[in-house]
């Protein structure tokens, strides 16, 4: 019977242990932590589709970057132009943002709430730049985000399964495309 309790316990105290691992692994990246919350409601049957899914997280973390090096550089940038794009893109993507999430409500998708590990890291590279080598280093950023955010946008308005994901990317590509116009407008300025 001792044995018994004894391996009880032991295999008790293994799967505890486990279990805080996972939780301390699993906190560390708020995307990886979504994509894998919406893998297992897919399994249950509870969510939606890899594509929703996928889209879904993506452009949120694309969303939370964007606003949140904008807050950035509406400090840091010397450039009027830069603090000024800084500022549409706080205004646009806080709107889409938004609207993003009541999309994910709505069709039960889990949405990261912070930065995931890289962009976090890029944040945190670009806030202790200063002058033009933070400015250069923002419009570079946002030239390839954007470019990145177009492309995501435009297969998901042509190409997504889910009719409301679908009308929601057709709605915001006019502005992301609106924006990669303009990021590489400046780009030009500052050679």
């Amino acid at each position: 019977m001792k044995k018994v309790s004894l391996m009880l316990l032991l295999a008790a105290a293994t799967l505890s242990f486990q279990a805080c691992n996972e939780n301390k692994k699993a906190s560390s990246d708020s995307v990886e932590n979504a994509n894998d919350a919406n893998d297992l409601k897919e399994q249950n049957g509870t969510g939606q589709e890899d594509d929703a899914n996928d889209f879904a997280v993506k452009a949120a973390n694309g969303g939370l970057m964007e606003v949140e090096m904008a807050r950035v550089a509406r400090e840091k940038a010397q450039s009027a132009d830069v603090k000024e794009f800084a500022a549409m893109m706080i205004a646009d993507h806080s709107k889409a943002n938004d609207e993003l999430k009541s999309l994910a409500a709505s069709k039960n998708i889990t949405l990261p709430t912070t930065l995931g590990e890289d962009a976090q890291k890029d944040l945190n590279d670009l806030s202790k730049l200063s002058g033009k080598e933070f400015d250069k280093k923002y419009v570079d950023i946002m030239v390839e985000d954007h470019e990145e955010d177009v492309k995501l946008f435009k297969d998901a308005a042509d190409d997504a399964e889910d009719a409301e994901v679908k009308a929601f990317a057709a709605k915001t590509l006019p502005t992301l495309q609106k924006h990669l116009d303009r990021i590489k407008m400046i780009d030009k300025s500052m050679d």
